[in-house]
Parts: structure tokens; sequence; C-alpha cells
């Protein structure tokens, strides 16, 4: 079944929000700057693709990366892709240096500057330089621009940090301009890529339909479209969303490994060890993806339907990371959302070198972490503060799932 969605990208103004409206409010921001809501995000239309992406435009300007956003080396450090370095210093830390095969992303039309905006990138942090691989399928053929809609942001976003924590995995951009599954096109050319002639890797989704689990109008229309995520040898990852409490698609998704949101939590300026959920998590159980076998274990607190978020990481407003893009921003500035939780677990991943044949099976191996609290402390941070509308507590949750991640070599 096709969806005739199309995205509607005008020039709209962003959306300058206050920072009580989604970064924590007991926090203060490490970033000073004003939130802004890129076009892409603003999912005005039920059933839109949207990206969970919030903006800080630094009061610093955009020369430079922004004091005190988090960075390849503090992310890196701060779930264990590199040795560890004392309080995860934002200046300092060293960047990761593995990673193999492939990581696709999957976003809207094509930015520009993205090359170039991924060496400038590259040069800042020590990481190695890349070309991007480029998939336009013939239906989109010529792949329409994505410069200040959002999209350009998020796809800046997306190849820096599966970068950073991968370095030696190649990067490809699978490029829709209609619906990114309802096309049937764009998110399998993007696997294809990732499978072959590299061996398989990730494919990162970090946009959501609007509108929960209401984008698709019933279950068997949702459940139509998991078997858009089963390419052999390909696991996938998408963003749980950047409204609170409530499930996504294709997040919830049983073939999809959902990544929730957290927050980083330093004391002047080191990592302190700690996360929170942050409120902004998407997450929730589904009406309609039946529970899967990985989650059996945590089927007390789900119940008969699959649950989200599988993993979380980063995706604070008041921990966000710097990217450069030079139409999104003009060169640097901060970014939150589970946007950043995707392609950060992916790259993690893709680091860990421990390859599974398909997304259940990748999932099934970290939920087995959960039948040994020892090892599954050694595995995964448990979050246990905060709130998304459902609190964070010990053990699976619906704002950070199994937790967050501490040691490479369980992923």
């Amino acid at each position: 079944m096709k969806r005739g969605i199309w995205l509607v990208l005008a020039a709209v103004a962003i959306l300058a929000l206050t920072i009580s409206g989604f970064a924590q409010s007991s926090d203060e921001a490490a970033v000073k700057g004003r939130i802004v809501i890129p076009p892409s995000s603003q999912g005005l239309v039920p059933g839109r693709v949207r990206t969970p992406l919030q903006v800080i435009i630094p009061d610093e300007g955009p020369n430079n990366p922004p004091a005190g956003a988090e960075n390849p080396g503090s992310i890196a450090c701060v779930y264990g892709v590199t040795p560890p370095t004392s309080g995860c210093p934002l200046t300092g830390a060293p960047v990761a240096t593995g990673g193999s095969r492939a990581i696709a992303v999957v976003d809207y039309g094509n930015n520009s500057t993205l090359q170039a905006d991924f060496n400038a990138f590259n040069s800042e942090y020590g990481l190695p330089a890349q070309t991007l691989q480029f998939i336009c399928p013939p239906s989109c053929t010529p792949c329409p621009s994505s410069n200040g809609t959002g999209w350009d942001l998020e796809t800046a976003l997306d190849v820096e940090y599966e970068h950073a924590m991968a370095p030696n995995a190649q990067i490809f951009v699978a490029q829709f301009c209609n619906d990114p599954i309802g096309d049937g096109t764009e998110t399998m050319a993007a696997a294809a890529v990732a499978a072959s002639p590299y061996g398989g890797g990730e494919v990162s989704n970090s946009w959501t339909y609007n509108d929960g689990e209401g984008w698709c109008g019933s279950g068997d229309c949702e459940l139509s479209y998991d078997s858009y995520f089963t390419t052999p040898t390909v696991v996938y990852f998408g963003a749980a969303g950047d409204s609170g409490l409530g499930p996504a698609y294709p997040s919830i998704s049983p073939n999809v490994i959902s990544a929730g949101g957290t927050r980083i939590r330093r004391n002047n300026g080191l990592f302190t060890g700690e996360e929170d959920c942050w409120n902004g998590s998407g997450g929730g159980i589904s009406i309609y993806e039946p529970l899967p076998n990985y989650q059996l274990i945590v089927g007390n607190r789900t119940g008969p339907h699959r649950g989200t978020p599988d993993w979380a990481a980063d995706a604070s407003t008041s921990s966000p990371v710097a990217i450069y893009s030079t139409t999104g921003c003009g060169g640097w500035c901060a970014v939150g959302g589970t946007s950043v939780a995707s392609p950060t677990l992916a790259g993690i991943t893709n680091a860990a070198g421990s390859f599974a044949n398909h997304t259940p099976s990748e999932l099934q191996k970290t939920y087995n972490y959960y039948k040994n609290p020892g090892l599954y402390r050694q595995i995964f941070y448990d979050v246990t503060v905060g709130n998304n509308g459902a609190p964070a507590q010990l053990g699976w949750d619906e704002c950070t799932g199994l937790g967050t991640p501490r040691k490479l070599t369980g992923f």
C-alpha cells in the first residue's frame, strides 16, 4: 500500500521557543542562546514526516563551536566508545577511531553544502576526512533542495555524529522527496547500500510521522510497513520523538531500535557519570504492534504490546551537541532532540563491531543482559531520574528503555 503523503516545505519563519518549552526546566542551559524549532520539526499537518530536532542558536555567534556543547570527544567518552577520560571533559577528550562497514541515513532532499560542512566539522575535531556517498532514487531525480528547511540541519547532524562514533564506517545519505517509506524506495535503497558491497551496517531514521500511531489510520496499515525494516545484515534505528510520552513510527516497529533521549549531567563542566530522562523524549506502548519475543522480559511493564524506547542517548537541549551547517545555522550551532540519539546509537553499535544479522537479533542480545542484573549494569547505565509523562525507574521504562550505553563491547 502506498501512502500519498507529500511533504509541504514552505518558507516558514523559524519559530522561537522559550527554553522552558522543552529543556529541563530545573537545569541551567549549557549553551547560552535561544531554542528554535525548524520548519521540519513543527509538524503542523497530521501525517507529515517530521524531525525530532531542536536547535540552539548560540549568543556567541556561528564562528566557533558553542561553548558548553557536547562534541565528538565528550560523547564518545560518556558512552564508552573511547577509553575513559576522567570527567569526559568538553575539551581534550580523544575522539573515536573505530567503525567499519557502512551506516546510512534517510533524510529529505539534498543539502548543497553538506560535504563542505562535514569537512569543516571533521577538521575542527580531528576526525578523519571522508567523501559522503549519496543516493537519489530515480523517482526523485533530481532530489529537491533541503537548504533552509531544517532537513539540512538534520542531515548534517546525522552524518557528523555517526562519523564521530564510527569514523571508519562509510556514510551514505539516502535522500527522499516524498514519503520515506510510503514510496517503497528510499529506505530500502539505504538498506541495500549499507548491505552491499560493505557487508552490512546500520540505517538511522531521525524522523517520525506526526500524530503518533494515528499516522497510518489503522493497525493493519501500520503493521504492513514493518517489513520495510527487515533487510538482512542491516540494523535499523529510529528516533522516539520529542513531544514526550507517546509512541511514534517507525520507532515503534519491532524491527527498529527505538532511540529515547537523556540529559547528560555535569558538575563544573565534568560528567558526573549520571544521566536523566529528557522530558521531551518520546516513548510509550503501542496499540497495534504485538509484544516481540525480545521484550518478553519486560512484558510486565508493556503488557501484550511493543514498548519503546529500547535504548537511549543524549537528546536534551540542556546538553546539546555542536554541529556545523552553513545553510541551517550559518556555521556552528547546537542541537537537541532524539534526532541526536538515533545516529549516535547507530554509530556506537557500528563501532562495537559485533554485528547482528538484523534488528531483532541485536535487540535480543541487549534485552538478554536484563536477565543478569550484574551484567546489565555493566553494559547499561540505568536512568532512574526524570519524567517524559512516564517516570524513569529501575530497569526498562518508557523514557529511556534499558538505559544508555556504558560498555562498547555489549552492543
